[in-house]
């Protein structure tokens, strides 16, 4: 299947493994690498890794091979985008402390302002480094995405300027060179298209004034189903009529489909249904399936009551939810069994957490193309040690 990105172990790779763990398929990430860079090549447009979904940086030797630079959303990801990617170096936060701002001032190349408050702020600092182009995030006020939580356009936002604060403070706007907007989450071209109209009628007075424009993330170029030849029409016509530079950050699209999450079975047994307990966990090792939620893949797994045997797996903390979903198998689930859930590359390491105590998943890099399986990181008690006092 697609979501398990070409990670397929042998028996003796399957057993040696210390789990729970991350699997990332390299030569599936450089086959979603080739495609971005298909995009860029036909458009001109730069796609930029943004290190909120994938932060893998034992990659970034390949990552460096197509993408031009980063997209950091904190003084951390900053330093990890300069000391380890290179390139080109956005930033963009809600909102900047001081000693954020002289941080950022000598690490980015770009720098993107929530408000006009943000920007006045900060427009003083940043006259003294003319080389930093800034940019204003804008709130489209279009809504694409369902999920709540996850939806920057929905009502009383606090991402982005709204049209009314933006022509409010447009007698504040010396040094800006850019605008940024990003209201799209797991979506197709068709979104884009709708948005960027919405863009276009809003703020497209503005545009003449500008040198580039990032349209945030939430492009699944690499899903099966993305309309790829859309986006380069869509980003071709805009730059037609307005001829800026054009910025992509998804976050998902550059890890999609390239790795898995393999955890194995501690306990089984019935407490009115048959529930194994594994040695990973839902809330600190892949926390989008209760925030989003969704429902991951596994191999060899179905549908509750689809094979002949259904559990309910639970993660090994004491959060009562700690619950990754109801699966049926053809055989029953024994102690020791290994399962492997797909997808799981991006938004996992970058999200989970040492609740509970509990051990972060090891980290390996696994290359199809010649069966190598290698182990980049393990975490012990040090880790959960370092982030207490």
């Amino acid at each position: 299947m697609e979501q398990f990105g070409g990670v397929k172990l042998s028996e003796q790779q399957l057993n040696e493994l210390k789990t729970p763990c991350y699997i990332v398929n390299e030569s599936k990430l450089e086959e979603n690498l080739k495609l971005l860079k298909y995009v860029q090549d036909n458009t001109g447009a730069k796609i930029l890794l943004a290190f909120k979904g994938f932060a893998m940086w034992s990659m970034a030797k390949l990552i460096r091979k197509y993408l031009p630079g980063t997209s950091a959303s904190s003084v951390s990801e900053a330093m990890l985008g300069r000391n380890e990617f290179g390139g080109e170096l956005h930033c963009y936060a809600p909102a900047y402390s001081q000693a954020d701002m002289d941080a950022h001032v000598k690490l980015a190349n770009h720098i993107v302002f929530n408000s006009l408050g943000q920007w006045n702020r900060f427009k003083e600092q940043l006259k003294q480094h003319p080389h930093i182009q800034t940019a204003i995030r804008v709130n489209p006020e279009h809504s694409e995405t369902d999920t709540a939580i996850y939806d920057p356009s929905g009502p009383n936002s606090r991402l982005g300027t709204t049209l009314d604060n933006f022509k409010a403070g447009l007698d504040d706007f010396e040094g800006i060179t850019g605008l940024h907007f990003h209201n799209l989450c797991e979506l197709n071209a068709d979104a884009l298209e709708r948005t960027l109209a919405v863009v276009e009628e809003k703020f497209g007075f503005y545009f003449d004034k500008l040198e580039w424009i990032n349209f945030g993330g939430g492009h699944h170029i690499t899903r099966p189903d993305y309309d790829v030849e859309r986006l380069i029409r869509i980003i071709n016509n805009f730059k037609h009529k307005y001829k800026l530079k054009i910025y992509l950050e998804p976050g998902e699209a550059i890890a999609l489909n390239t790795g898995v999450l393999v955890s194995s079975v501690l306990d089984v047994f019935n407490n009115g249904m048959n529930l194994a307990i594994l040695d990973t966990s839902a809330t600190a090792h892949m926390p989008d399936v209760l925030e989003m939620p969704y429902r991951p893949f596994i191999e060899n797994g179905d549908e509750p009551n689809v094979k002949a045997h259904t559990y309910r797996l639970g993660g090994v903390t004491c959060l009562a939810g700690d619950v990754i979903g109801d699966y049926s198998f053809d055989a029953p689930l024994g102690i020791g069994d290994k399962l492997l859930f797909g997808d799981m590359a991006h938004y996992t390491m970058v999200k989970n957490t040492t609740f509970n105590g509990v051990r972060l998943p090891n980290i390996y890099k696994f290359n199809s193309d010649m069966g190598q399986l290698t182990l980049v990181k393990e975490f012990g008690y040090h880790d959960y040690k370092s982030r207490l006092s």
